[in-house]
């Protein structure tokens, strides 16, 4: 490898790790050494699906060096570390790195609790690094246009919007029972609101932070999980003045899976289908006054161009798209809701960190 080469400590190589391994070998070939930390040990390597690639093996497939120890691993001086451990590890573990001087890459949630959160914001504004949070629907092509749409006013002041997202929680790692996963275990940052967090991301995204927020649901279904499958959370913003709600219906139930935004205006209303990849806008007389379609987009190219605006930041310095404080408020948002789930109570915000 060349003295130019990029070097990358994954911890963890779950799924969205094996991808961002996959995704790093694509655009950059041989010119990125990777090494990596992980706790399970498992060397399978898991397809564009999460399948396991039979009589493959993980560290020979993508030329990984493994170490044993993470003071080690994190010794070497990596120029970025991505967190992919469970979220219960993400705050902790980029702790460590930050205090390394090390760049960091942080799948999403920032977290399960606030517990050191400002901490790890402070260190990386004194260290002066680069921290990105794994929101990459932030780069999805549906969303985008939603904002341009929102920004240019299409459909006059908004008055109301409704997201959904429900997707069945077995089916998400085919090569693991759903039961040993993150996503099913409270204490390890499962449940639906903080696992399905994208879609409180992409609202603070469009529309800042709540006023206040109420939530109902918890563990209605069957599946063998101990924290909330279900969520319909209810949450009042200030948008130009005006008091509008804002609901958002997560499930880990729905088969098949769907994900929606509807955004309501006096002049019209823009219905988005992120599965569909369509954006259709309606005029003050209900009728289509434009219908986008990206049909052909893959999902993969999300986190390509995640990745891509990553590597440019740590080229340049430059503060990411989506940084650490971001990823505080839209977990601050997911707090509330849990809180309030909890508590049967409307918890009131407090005011953008």
């Amino acid at each position: 490898m060349g003295k130019n080469t990029l070097k990358i400590l994954m911890i963890g190589l779950g799924s969205i790790g094996q991808r961002h391994v996959r995704n790093l070998r694509q655009l950059l070939g041989e010119n990125v050494e990777i090494t990596a930390y992980r706790s399970r040990k498992r060397p399978y390597v898991l397809t564009e699906q999460a399948v396991i690639e039979q009589g493959s093996n993980l560290e020979e497939k993508y030329n990984i060096q493994l170490h044993e120890n993470i003071d080690e691993a994190m010794g070497q001086k990596p120029d970025a570390v991505f967190i992919c451990n469970p979220p219960d590890l993400h705050v902790s573990t980029a702790l460590k790195a930050a205090q390394n001087g090390l760049n960091l890459f942080i799948e999403k949630p920032l977290s399960h609790t606030y517990e050191h959160v400002d901490e790890l914001i402070k260190l990386i504004e004194q260290r002066n690094l680069v921290a990105l949070v794994g929101y990459q629907m932030r780069f999805h092509p549906c969303l985008r246009k939603l904002e341009s749409l929102i920004k240019a006013k299409a459909i006059g002041t908004i008055l109301s919007v409704r997201a959904e997202l429900g997707e069945y929680l077995p089916g998400f790692h085919p090569y693991e029972d759903y039961r040993h996963m993150h996503e099913s275990h409270q204490a390890r940052g499962g449940g639906v609101v903080i696992s399905q967090i994208h879609e409180l991301d992409y609202l603070y995204w469009l529309f800042g932070l709540p006023k206040r927020v109420f939530a109902v649901g918890g563990h209605l279904s069957n599946l063998e999980i101990d924290a909330e499958d279900t969520a319909s959370i209810l949450m009042e913003y200030r948008i130009e003045g005006k008091t509008v709600p804002v609901h958002l219906q997560q499930d880990f139930t729905q088969r098949p899976a769907s994900r929606t935004c509807q955004v309501i205006g006096n002049e019209g209303k823009i219905l988005v289908d992120l599965r569909a990849l369509t954006v259709n806008v309606f005029n003050s007389q209900g009728e289509f006054s434009e219908i986008n379609c990206f049909e052909g987009f893959q999902r993969n190219q999300l986190f390509l161009d995640e990745l891509n605006h990553f590597l440019e930041c740590l080229q340049r310095k430059q503060t990411p798209h989506v940084t650490v404080h971001d990823g505080a408020q839209s977990l601050q948002m997911a707090l509330a809701a849990k809180k309030s789930l909890a508590s049967g109570q409307v918890v009131e915000m407090e005011h953008e960190l």
